[in-house]
C-alpha cells in the first residue's frame, strides 16, 4: 500500500499542473467562469477601465505569477506571466510608484518594513532565461516612490556548505 502513495501523489499533482498557468484558456474565447474553473480562485482582483486583471501568484516558493485580463464582457483577453527579467528591467527607481509596480508585477510575495530607513520593501521571486531564480526586493520612500530595486541570486543557489564554496 505504501508503494502506490508516491504514484498517487504524482499522478494527482500532474492533473494540478495543467491548471498552473491557464494555457488551456483561449483569448478572445474562455470565459471568467473557465478561468475560475481552470485556475482557481484569483489571490486578488483589480479592476480598471478597460476590465478587471485577476492575479494568480504561485507561491509560496513559485516563481511565476499569472494576470488574467478579463473584458468588461466576462471575455479572456489575455494571459501574461509577468514576474520576467525583461520586466524588471521596466522598473525605473526614483520614478515608479507602488501602483505602477502592483500593476506589472501584481501582489507581492511578501512586504516588510525598515524602520530605520523608513522604507516599505515588497519582495518578489522570479527566474531569468537561463533557469536561475532571484529575490527581488523594491524598496518605497513614505511618498510611494520605489527608492531602490535590487535583484539578488536566490540563496537555494548557491547553499553554503556547498563544494568550492567557503
Amino acid at each position: 500500500m505504501r508503494i502506490w502513495w508516491p504514484l498517487w501523489l504524482a499522478v494527482s499533482g500532474l492533473g494540478a499542473c495543467a491548471s498552473y498557468d491557464g494555457r488551456t484558456l483561449v483569448p478572445g474565447k474562455s470565459t471568467a467562469a473557465e478561468v475560475e474553473a481552470t485556475m482557481g480562485i484569483p489571490a486578488d482582483r483589480q479592476v480598471r477601465a478597460d476590465g478587471t486583471i485577476w492575479w494568480y501568484p504561485r507561491g509560496p516558493v513559485g516563481f511565476h505569477t499569472y494576470a488574467v485580463r478579463i473584458g468588461p464582457d466576462g471575455i479572456v483577453r489575455d494571459i501574461e506571466q509577468r514576474l520576467t527579467v525583461e520586466n524588471l528591467g521596466k522598473v525605473v527607481a526614483g520614478k515608479w510608484t507602488k501602483q505602477d509596480v502592483r500593476d506589472l508585477f501584481g501582489p507581492p510575495f511578501l512586504t516588510a518594513y525598515m524602520p530605520r530607513q523608513q522604507r516599505e520593501v515588497w519582495e518578489y521571486q522570479l527566474r531569468d532565461n537561463v533557469d536561475f531564480r532571484w529575490k527581488l526586493w523594491i524598496q518605497f520612500s513614505e511618498d510611494g516612490i520605489a527608492r531602490e530595486v535590487v535583484k539578488l541570486r536566490h540563496p537555494d543557489e548557491d547553499p553554503p556548505g556547498m563544494p568550492g564554496k567557503e
